[in-house]
């Protein structure tokens, strides 16, 4: 009876049957059309070509709303003492003052300014080009799709003639009747698919063709205006001779003076490629001689590379995995064949990369007069992008275990060390999670009873950083290894558990409704994720924290009360939260709105919205579940509602357990998010 009532439930409920998908948003394979590979590679393209042309049009339009319609020609007069302005406003309700100081922080005329655009006419040919880029990419997109049929109909070719069919009427798989314009694009896509020239290392010659180009770009454009050079000057034929002679030393002599001025050829030089590794006195960015050689390197390395991989494999005809020990493995084999193995390696990749990229474009900016603001927000945003792609290489770690991995001495080797890896990194979080707490909370009592003498403060080795630093740092750790520990654990456990031995027939998520809906709470891969981002999110607030406010003290020349306050929670609360929000809440008042009055009510509504996801994040709620089915099931028996809904398919039922986790980590990230921005914003400028 019950069962009944729950297929019942399933069928007829709209939040029921929505939410359920989402939970196997990446198992692809499960998806609908996609049964093969080949399939699955063609969509996988198909994506990314897409995403990329999304990326061009989102630039198009930040080039064109902040770059164009700004005060670019203005600001690139004197760019230290003159504010970006972001876009025009032409609401009389707004005075002087905010219309002068709606600033841009996003960084977009550092980055042109930077890379040689000399006017609003070079931007909008800009503009136009990346839109012209997002639709060349549209199309390539549907020739991934014809790729796609070309392939699909040799196949059915090859079934005719195993059947008995008239193999005749196809040509590389390709339809005798088919439509002229299609026809030559399919042969030429066969023509080049048994050719042999695939991907598999002419990637590798594409990106390093292109950072050759990007620097080509630098040093034949951006690097004669920033010397105040005219854009139709070419360098000296002795130049370009010493590049392809090999005479590095010769471009990198007569390097730009201390007192150069970006833009002036005042104290210019003429060095190319340099390899200087320090700050432009004047910028406080990065040489762009020494940006151009490490594209050119870098282009290089990644073109010899990838022929030298193909020379290797043509030479040997084995891969190193087929030549290693590990030759036959199932796990070899399984990691292979996984498209899931693969994309989590990369997010994986991806993720250091760009919390290293977060990390060093603070320390060694790239870009010319790049203000302290825009700075903090750039790692901020590096962090966030770091945080997610680092979630999402574990998850499809977790797909990976439930669908791909195969053997079960394979099985049994990686699950028989779950027990030990799941311990250390508990014994780990609450060991970290004990003691700092631990120091904070004493610091904090005995800061309350007028004692500060009897602060914990313990002294790192390290002479620059204080027991702040220290404090702070343990706290990340403890975020860092608590997500991992959730994430790890679920999907180590994926496969089966105690509790469920047979979870692996259940895919990636099932229902993890709790008890009043037939389910066990917290035991799926869906779960997990939920609760890792939830402190995911939790670890990059403490990260950023520390990162603005020790920069903040370091730019205001206070950190003496960074040092003094940072050792117990109170102080952060109340000398950097409490102390940086004041301008910001007094952005909208009784007399008047100020520059931050937007800022100041995208501060408030955030928190109300991050406040309001904690009440969906709690998982005891089946008394809250219950009482509003009640509630709905009544009121559907009134007569005005009972003829909006005359049927029982389109009957709403209050949000389960996983489902209200999903509504509540939304609500907790985007508050979070658009609080945090707020806040910076509020704080620095």
């Amino acid at each position: 009876m019950y069962q009944y009532h729950t297929s019942v439930l399933d069928s007829r409920c709209a939040t029921n049957r929505y939410f359920q998908v989402l939970g196997n948003i990446h198992d692809v394979e499960s998806y609908q059309g996609v049964d093969n590979i080949l399939n699955l590679t063609a969509q996988i393209f198909l994506s990314h070509w897409a995403h990329i042309a999304l990326i061009f049009m989102w630039l198009s339009g930040t080039l064109f709303h902040i770059g164009w319609s700004g005060n670019y020609d203005l600001w690139k007069q004197n760019p230290i003492k003159t504010i970006p302005i972001a876009h025009a406003i032409f609401d009389p309700h707004f005075g002087s003052p905010v219309i002068e100081n709606t600033q841009a922080y996003s960084g977009v005329y550092n980055v042109i300014y930077t890379l040689g655009f000399v006017n609003v006419s070079s931007i909008y040919v800009a503009v136009i080009c990346s839109e012209c880029l997002a639709g060349s990419f549209l199309i390539l997109a549907g020739l991934h799709l014809i790729y796609l049929d070309s392939h699909v109909q040799y196949q059915y070719q090859y079934q005719c003639q195993c059947m008995g069919g008239n193999p005749m009427e196809w040509v590389f798989g390709v339809k005798v009747h088919y439509s002229l314009v299609k026809t030559p694009i399919r042969l030429l896509l066969a023509c080049f698919d048994i050719s042999g020239a695939r991907l598999n290392f002419h990637i590798g010659v594409m990106i390093g063709r292109l950072s050759i180009a990007w620097a080509g770009h630098l040093v034949h454009h951006s690097l004669p205006i920033s010397r105040g050079i005219d854009q139709s000057y070419r360098f000296p034929y002795s130049k370009l001779l010493a590049f392809y002679e090999g005479a590095l030393a010769a471009l990198s002599f007569d390097m730009d003076k201390d007192n150069h001025i970006w833009g002036s050829n005042y104290g210019s030089g003429q060095a190319l490629l340099t390899f200087f590794c320090g700050l432009k006195p004047d910028s406080m960015s990065l040489y762009l001689s020494d940006i151009a050689h490490h594209h050119l390197a870098l282009g290089i390395l990644l073109v010899l590379s990838a022929h030298i991989y193909s020379s290797v494999y043509k030479g040997l005809g084995h891969y190193i995995r087929d030549i290693s020990f590990l030759n036959g493995s199932s796990l070899i084999s399984s990691c292979h064949s996984s498209m899931h193995f693969a994309l989590a390696m990369a997010c994986a990749a991806l993720a250091i990369v760009t919390s290293a990229v977060a990390q060093g474009i603070y320390i060694c900016l790239p870009y010319a007069y790049l203000s302290y603001i825009t700075m903090v927000s750039l790692y901020v945003h590096h962090q966030y992008i770091a945080s997610l792609l680092m979630v999402a290489s574990l998850t499809h770690i977790a797909v990976f275990l439930v669908r791909d991995l195969t053997g079960t001495v394979v099985v049994g080797l990686v699950l028989s060390t779950k027990a030990q890896l799941i311990s250390h990194l508990s014994w780990t979080c609450l060991y970290l999670g004990f003691h700092t707490l631990g120091v904070y909370i004493h610091n904090d009592t005995v800061v309350a009873f007028g004692e500060s003498h009897k602060q914990i403060l313990i002294e790192p080795f390290d002479s620059s950083l204080s027991t702040g630093d220290l404090l702070v740092q343990h706290a990340v750790a403890l975020g860092l290894h608590l997500s991992a520990l959730i994430l790890f654990k679920g999907a180590l456990d994926a496969r089966n558990s105690k509790l469920m031995p047979d979870k692996i027939n259940f895919a990636l998520s099932f229902a993890c409704d709790g008890p009043t809906r037939g389910g066990t709470c917290d035991i799926s891969v869906w779960d997990s994720v939920y609760l890792a981002l939830f402190w995911v999110l939790n670890t990059d607030a403490w990260l950023m924290f520390y990162f603005h406010w020790k920069n903040l003290s370091l730019f205001e020349n206070t950190a003496f009360q960074f040092a003094e306050s940072s050792n117990y929670l109170n102080g952060w609360f109340r000398d950097y939260l409490w102390f940086n929000s004041a301008s910001l809440l007094n952005g909208y008042n009784a007399f008047r709105a100020n520059d931050l009055s937007c800022v100041a009510w995208i501060f408030l509504a955030a928190h109300l919205c991050w406040a309001t996801g904690f009440m969906f994040l709690i998982s005891w709620r089946g008394y809250w579940q219950e009482l509003i089915d009640v509630m709905l099931l009544m009121h559907l028996k009134t007569p005005i509602l009972y003829d909006i809904w005359t049927s029982n398919i389109y009957t709403p039922v209050a949000l389960s357990i996983v489902q209200a986790r999903l509504i509540g980590l939304v609500h907790f990230s985007v508050g979070f998010i658009f609080t945090y921005a707020a806040f910076v914003l509020g704080a620095t400028s």
